[in-house]
């Protein structure tokens, strides 16, 4: 049983319709995501919750056109990703979607600075040193903006990662179990900075998690369970 219509309403920011998709080949093909239908809107905060192997991180890769189903629609602002080309999905991706990973993927040989810069540069922005440098200041990293990421603690490049998706300012914020490298006090900073752009920018956001606690901070929780979204949808009962 899945969640809600599928179909385009207005607000909408993610709409998925039918989604399939599996992985490997022959015998080991497994089926990942089954039948997936979900809105979400513009603006909204929806947390993916279920345990591992539940296809919660898969189902992020498909809404942000990191992984292509084998079936069904994927719509974001309006856009139906299955039309585009590989570069235009870059393109469309960089400007619209901002991804927080568990695993930093900072690169190693740039300094947080450049790290925060490179999504703007890579989009001709003029100005992507100056705002890279206002983002890094809104994490609380001003006096670690020469620094490369080897120098920096766990807590510091996760930070570095979140100016890195915030900094196009996009329409969408997807977080893949972003504080799970992290220590407890150094994971709820991250989270706390991760709400607070979400509020602040009005951004749509979804985060994957196996959390109950973390994804009650959401408006809605979607339980995944075997590849697919569980009748059950929780919504957030405190203000």
């Amino acid at each position: 049983m899945n969640d809600i219509s599928g179909h385009p309403i207005a607000g909408d920011a993610i709409v998925l319709g039918g989604v399939n998709l599996s992985l490997g080949r022959g015998a080991a093909r497994v089926h990942i995501l089954r039948n997936i239908t979900l809105n979400i809107g513009r603006g909204e905060a929806v947390g993916l919750l279920g345990p591992s192997g539940s296809g919660k991180s898969t189902l992020l890769m498909v809404m942000t056109g990191l992984e292509r189903p084998d079936s069904g629609t994927v719509t974001v602002t309006g856009e139906d990703l299955g039309r585009l080309d590989e570069d235009q999905l870059a393109r469309f991706r960089g400007r619209t979607i901002g991804i927080v990973f568990q695993a930093f993927h900072l690169i190693p040989t740039m300094t947080a600075l450049e790290n925060v810069a490179i999504p703007l540069e890579l989009a001709g922005a003029p100005d992507a040193l100056s705002r890279a440098e206002r983002e890094l200041a809104a994490v609380g990293l001003s006096a670690r903006l020469h620094h490369y990421p080897a120098a920096l603690s766990g807590g510091e490049q996760q930070r570095v990662a979140l100016a890195r998706a915030l900094v196009p300012n996009p329409a969408i914020v997807a977080a893949d179990e972003p504080t799970g490298n992290l220590d407890e006090t150094t994971g709820r900073d991250i989270i706390e900075l991760l709400f607070r752009g979400h509020k602040e920018r009005g951004t749509t956001l979804v985060l994957v998690t196996h959390d109950g606690e973390l994804a009650a901070r959401c408006d809605r929780v979607l339980h995944m369970h075997s590849g697919q979204i569980e009748g059950r949808v929780s919504a957030k009962t405190t203000p």
